[in-house]
């Protein structure tokens, strides 16, 4: 029998994590069936609780539902307490225990991939909702010298940085209030590019020979990509190997143990290449 597993959003129609997973699936001998459901804001409580009662063994989820499920969730993993946020759920006898990889999967791809180090960076975080939650934490572990979290307004960003001062040198800022100072690497957290759109950044923030990274991938990262691009960042990365990365974090939780990234990455490239 298969183990039923899927992703919940609005939107979901881009989604690739069913083809990811049943990748990774596929690699760990896991018969499953995985499905991505479009799910509302106010259906995700009601959701929840059919597909436990239903016996899905996960869920993965994504925008617009990685904060309200924390509440909704039995147990809460660290990384998704810390975050406030969470992107994986597990079955428990009694409900949900809610996790987080995004972090994890980001700190991976970076380094792992990108061959991008953090410690010792100026790293700006553009955006302050539930994608910025989750690797908030892991990148002040990787040690930058600086981490300054990003908003149009004030008050959300000003809230997000006061849980994470304990964890590291993070302040928050406007975007506008952005201008004169430089970043050796500047990470796009927004969902700007869902609606086609790019935060308004000042020109000048991105550092000579500075990275560029969103955590975007598909159309949704073309306009921070050609923001990039016209201020010369000498790397400029999607973030499909962050999805393919906390995706494998994902199955190791779900299967207890983690597969393998760099062919179920490199099938995608090949794949958007064309």
């Amino acid at each position: 029998m298969a183990l039923r597993f899927a992703v919940l959003g609005q939107p979901i129609a881009h989604s690739l994590s069913p083809q990811i997973q049943e990748a990774f699936a596929q690699q760990l001998g896991q018969h499953i069936s995985y499905e991505k459901l479009e799910v509302a804001p106010g259906q995700l409580k009601d959701t929840l609780a059919r597909m436990h009662a239903e016996g899905y063994t996960g869920l993965a989820l994504t925008l617009p539902h990685k904060v309200a499920a924390v509440a909704l969730a039995v147990e809460v993993a660290d990384p998704a307490r810390i975050a406030g946020a969470t992107n994986a759920l597990i079955r428990r006898d009694a409900g949900w225990r809610a996790d987080n990889t995004d972090g994890a999967g980001l700190v991976r791809d970076l380094k792992d991939h990108l061959k991008l180090g953090i410690a010792g960076k100026r790293v700006l975080l553009l955006g302050a909702g539930g994608a910025a939650r989750g690797v908030l934490k892991p990148l002040l572990d990787e040690k930058p010298q600086q981490l300054v979290v990003s908003s149009r307004t004030p008050w959300n960003v000003e809230q997000l940085v006061a849980e994470f001062k304990g964890h590291g040198p993070v302040r928050a800022s406007t975007h506008i209030a952005l201008k004169g100072f430089q970043f050796d690497l500047v990470l796009n957290a927004t969902s700007a590019g869902q609606q086609d759109r790019m935060p308004r950044i000042a020109a000048g923030v991105l550092a000579p020979g500075g990275a560029c990274y969103d955590l975007n991938y598909g159309q949704a990262h073309a306009p921070f990509r050609a923001w990039a691009q016209s201020q010369d960042a000498a790397v400029v990365a999607d973030g499909l190997g962050m999805l393919v990365e906390q995706a494998a974090e994902m199955a190791q939780l779900w299967y207890g143990r983690r597969p393998q990234t760099a062919p179920v990455l490199a099938s995608l490239r090949g794949q958007h290449a064309r």
